[in-house]
């Protein structure tokens, strides 16, 4: 079939569910029997999601081959069970400053560089070097009408004319708020929302209403919102709330496959029985629940550790259990918080705010066997945690300030000075060699395998055996044994720390093993 393209757009705010969507319709396709390929364009003057605040913009995901993107990466990898890669996301800053470069080495020959068409050309190729398979999906960031997006909307726009405008389809989402003073839904941002979008040439195929609450607008909302943008009826799908994302895939399968049967070419019905399955997995009731307590520093937003909560979730339905995460501050976490929970989770992180807090999550589990799971900054933290109990007492990192004696997290060869810059870390997948026998060995079923990383401190192996001393020992490194991949406790029933974030291969229908061992640890006691 010719390759089709689907565009997904936001209007009114940010932060309703491009994402969300984009991912639905892609598994939706894919349950078609069609393949898939999805990318997110963020108009974001970076040039990657690496140095963007997290308490702002959510988790930064890594991808295999070591880019920092946007959360929405994660949302794609998780619902459409892909592998994707730096060719994957693309933001402003990245084209803009490759864009210089080129004009600087003389390859434009005297043209004056503009916004159109030099920018949106290197958007429109960017699409192309990202499409692959059936159907290319192609969310852009913000919301339309944003100064900095104006470039991207042009570009696929014009993008529409080049491939064909019947091999596109456009979607927009936008947001219809309900007033509790006069009990209506107001359509009228959404209207003004589609005529700025059409302002810029592009008329949506789709409109996807999103409101708040569980219960579906009256069908008056739908046909005012046809009747004010001229899209079909049949085009208009609304989004209210749902008990889980997961239940999205199903809603869009429903309101919107006749229009994709139609796009597509594809009339097979999609086979949404996983889809089915992982919605009642998620509303289920369970009769067993643990609770994990999450020590983390950015609490007032969850997004911060998106992938780590979807993976928690995973392991609990593949252990038929509830899993019930309680928030602890790491700025003020004491032992009373470790002791009310059933299992510890120390995510990563960058910096020394609430450090301390996370040393004495490790030692609180380390003293009192309780199940514990510490991911890059978490391993570090329990490595300090373990050297401390080990006699050096006031071991520390260098990120903190540690230096020579008490430097048990130390910097990576080559990286001094560049601390405060990006890309300069250990990025995407290296692969680890894990110890015969040992707890992360018997956990993976394997003694070779492969995570994604993203940090710039190591494990200082000179302190090896002062963090043996108080509890730890060194079971899995790099191939060529220079670099500490997993820590563990001999000493505990389940104490495993990676300096990987394992949470990014986690998938719905398949959780990944170390955190399958936390809960089924924690479950058991």
């Amino acid at each position: 079939m010719t390759k089709k393209y689907i565009f997904v757009t936001g209007g009114v705010l940010s932060g309703v569910g491009k994402g969300i969507t984009a991912a639905s319709i892609g598994a939706v396709l894919q349950a078609k029997g069609l393949s898939v390929s999805v990318q997110k364009c963020d108009p974001y003057l970076n040039v990657d999601a690496g140095l963007l605040n997290p308490k702002e913009h959510g988790e930064c995901f890594v991808t295999k081959d070591g880019a920092e993107t946007d959360l929405d990466l994660g949302h794609y990898e998780r619902f459409l069970d892909l592998e994707l890669t730096q060719k994957n996301t693309t933001l402003s800053g990245r084209l803009l400053r490759d864009l210089i470069a080129d004009e600087r080495a003389g390859k434009f020959g005297g043209q004056t560089v503009q916004l159109v068409p030099h920018l949106t050309n290197a958007i429109k190729k960017s699409i192309h070097e990202a499409a692959e398979g059936d159907v290319h999906i192609v969310e852009i960031g913000g919301t339309v009408g944003d100064y900095e997006g104006l470039s991207f909307i042009e570009a696929i726009r014009d993008f529409s004319q080049e491939v064909g405008r019947n091999n596109c389809l456009f979607v927009h989402v936008v947001y219809v708020p309900f007033l509790e003073a006069s009990q209506e839904y107001k359509t009228k941002p959404a209207q003004n929302a589609m005529a700025e979008l059409r302002s810029f040439g592009i008329m949506p195929d789709v409109v996807a209403v999103r409101t708040e609450g569980h219960d579906k607008p009256p069908r008056s909302v739908g046909e005012k919102i046809a009747i004010s943008s001229g899209v079909r009826p049949e085009g208009i799908i609304m989004m209210p709330n749902v008990n889980t994302v997961y239940e999205v895939p199903l809603t869009v399968a429903r309101d919107l496959g006749p229009m994709l049967s139609e796009f597509t070419g594809v009339t097979m019905e999609p086979d949404l029985t996983r889809w089915e399955n992982l919605a009642t997995r998620d509303t289920t009731d369970y009769a067993r629940e643990v609770t994990v307590g999450l020590v983390a520093k950015y609490i007032d937003n969850t997004d911060t550790y998106l992938s780590v909560t979807e993976a928690l979730k995973s392991a609990a339905w593949a252990e038929n259990c509830e899993v019930n995460i309680r928030w602890i501050n790491s700025e003020t976490a004491s032992d009373d918080d470790f002791a009310e929970v059933d299992a510890v989770l120390v995510p990563g992180g960058f910096g020394s705010r609430g450090v301390e807090g996370k040393i004495a999550a490790a030692t609180y589990c380390l003293e009192h066997n309780k199940p514990y799971l510490g991911i890059c900054l978490g391993m570090q933290t329990a490595v300090i945690a373990a050297a401390r109990r080990g006699g050096v007492d006031s071991a520390n990192s260098e990120e903190f300030g540690a230096g020579q004696g008490t430097n048990v997290i130390y910097l990576m060869d080559g990286q001094a000075g560049k601390e405060s810059t990006g890309g300069t870390m250990r990025l995407g997948d290296y692969p680890a060699v894990l110890k015969e026998g040992s707890l992360v060995a018997k956990t993976y079923g394997t003694t070779e395998v492969t995570e994604r990383h993203r940090h710039r401190y190591e494990v200082n192996q000179d302190f090896v055996q002062a963090i043996e001393q108080g509890g730890l020992v060194v079971s899995g490194t790099s191939p060529d044994g220079r670099l500490v991949e997993f820590v563990e406790s001999p000493h505990c029933n389940y104490f495993v720390a990676t300096q990987a974030h394992p949470e990014f291969k986690s998938r719905p229908f398949r959780p990944h093993p170390l955190f399958d061992g936390l809960i089924r640890a924690a479950a058991s006691r």
